[in-house]
């Protein structure tokens, strides 16, 4: 009786699967690509423009994502290697799939997952399934698909001429015309001629709320006697007056508790507490009970900041004169109380090592300390990175062999800074723009390439615009226009 079930059950698989097969591999690349609209929507750059470190991660493996389906579709191609993807979606609703994900305030979340299918059809619905997308419509685009491939080759079979055709009577060659239009790059001016109208369009909307958040922001500064109100994203105009408008009304109702703000810079970011440069942190979903305690307890983070110096202090004395720095645009958002221990981690192994290091051998130098590496690496901006588990003999050997480049690293820096600095008002000057500035991702040599370019070209668009000089072509809500550094001419 088994032996007849195993017979049975072998003739079904061998009469099934290859039908199967033959289905999943018929699905083309444009049937591909329609598939996957609703996937691409979630997760394409431009939605992510005030959050850049999502979507340069999102750019990053959609490139890799593009390669492994364009391999797919090359003939004769076997040679597959597991490809790993990162991407944030812009979905909210819980993933009942066991794919590894993190859901973030700001309405996407990340998600990851390995590749290694071989056709198509398996690779389109891995990839929807792990980013829990629908489905459902790949089965009767990959069924429209095939009955479409049936008609045409029994009824409406193209005619393919040979490329001697096309050049011997002047018509053109749409295969040629295809690749040639997807050699096509974005250039600068096609996006300006694209989106001029509407990023005009959103400023314009956007420019009462402007006047208004800047009222408010020099009110509560005078006010507070505050150095500075920043934000740590990159948020829209509205969203910040309404964070003003929030603090406003605790100054109203509860002025005694913001008695020992004077002198310091306040910023909105995602959590409450002191940071580690020392900055008064407003959580932006914390409502105004958790901001209340944060002012209340701001004369213990004061006390604990001067530890926090004195702890710097000691770890330079015994690195040859160091300078121990937290560079806020480079390292994540730390509490005052993480960066003190891990400050304090480093220099208890520093005691027990008693590195022989010359007493300000290495003054002028700087460094950072990190928890999540595990090799010292000299920077380009000059500085040491230095992580919190590293073998006190390979920290020494490293400092001192590269001491002499991080001088010259740090004397480049600052001849960078000057440049960009000039370069900026000049290309602001230039284009009569309200506001030229870049994104933290962007360095000082990617911005002053890209002014040198921006000053050889005529661009009539951009007077009285925001120009954010980024990695990506956007724009933003409020009409600023973002574009890549290394923009195409």
């Amino acid at each position: 009786m088994f032996c007849c079930l195993r017979a049975v059950k072998r003739l079904c698989l061998e009469k099934i699967l290859p039908q199967c097969i033959l289905q999943s591999r018929s699905l083309s690349g444009a049937d591909a690509i329609n598939a996957l609209r609703p996937f691409y929507f979630a997760v394409h750059p431009d939605f992510f423009g005030q959050h850049p470190k999502e979507r340069e991660v999102n750019e990053n493996s959609l490139k890799r994502l593009n390669g492994y389906l364009e391999n797919l579709q090359k003939p004769g191609f076997r040679s597959f290697k597991p490809t790993h993807l990162t991407f944030y979606v812009r979905e909210s609703e819980p993933n009942t799939s066991n794919v590894q994900e993190s859901f973030s305030a700001s309405g996407f979340r990340a998600v990851s997952f390995t590749l290694h299918t071989r056709d198509l059809l398996s690779t389109v619905l891995d990839i929807l399934n792990s980013c829990s997308l629908s489905t459902e419509h790949v089965q009767s685009l990959n069924v429209n698909s095939q009955s479409r491939k049936e008609a045409k080759t029994v009824l409406n079979r193209p005619i393919k001429w040979d490329k001697t055709y096309y050049s011997f009577t002047g018509f053109k060659d749409p295969e040629e015309e295809l690749e040639q239009a997807q050699r096509v790059e974005t250039t600068l001016i096609s996006w300006l001629d694209d989106n001029e109208e509407s990023a005009v369009k959103k400023l314009k909307k956007s420019l009462p709320l402007r006047k208004e958040l800047e009222r408010l922001k020099f009110e509560l500064s005078h006010q507070l006697q505050l150095s500075d109100i920043r934000w740590q994203r990159s948020w829209g105009i509205a969203h910040r007056c309404s964070q003003l408008h929030s603090l406003g009304r605790l100054v109203q109702q509860r002025p005694e508790v913001l008695k020992n703000v004077k002198g310091r810079t306040l910023i909105f970011t995602d959590r409450s507490g002191m940071s580690a440069a020392g900055h008064i942190m407003l959580g932006t979903m914390d409502v105004h009970h958790h901001w209340t305690k944060i002012f209340e307890r701001l004369p213990n983070y004061y006390k604990l900041q001067k530890r926090m110096l004195f702890l710097e202090d000691r770890i330079s004395q015994l690195l040859g004169g160091i300078q121990v720095i937290y560079i806020e645009e480079l390292q994540p958002m730390l509490t005052l109380e993480e960066y003190y221990d891990t400050l304090d981690s480093f220099y208890n192994k520093l005691l027990d090592s008693r590195l022989p290091f010359h007493p300000r051998s290495l003054r002028g130098l700087q460094m950072i300390l990190e928890s999540g590496r595990y090799a010292p690496s000299l920077h380009e901006l000059g500085h040491f990175t230095i992580p919190t588990a590293c073998d006190p003999a390979t920290l020494q050997w490293f400092i001192i062999a590269k001491a002499q480049e991080a001088r010259r690293n740090l004397k480049r820096k600052e001849e960078l800074m000057i440049t960009e600095k000039e370069l900026i008002s000049t290309s602001t000057e230039k284009f009569s723009l309200d506001r030229l500035y870049k994104e933290p991702s962007v360095s000082s040599a990617q911005m002053i390439d890209c002014c040198k370019r921006l000053l050889e070209e005529s661009l009539p668009y951009l007077q009285g615009m925001h120009l954010c000089i980024s990695h990506f072509y956007s724009v933003l809500q409020d009409g600023d226009l973002c574009i890549p550094w290394n923009w195409r001419s």
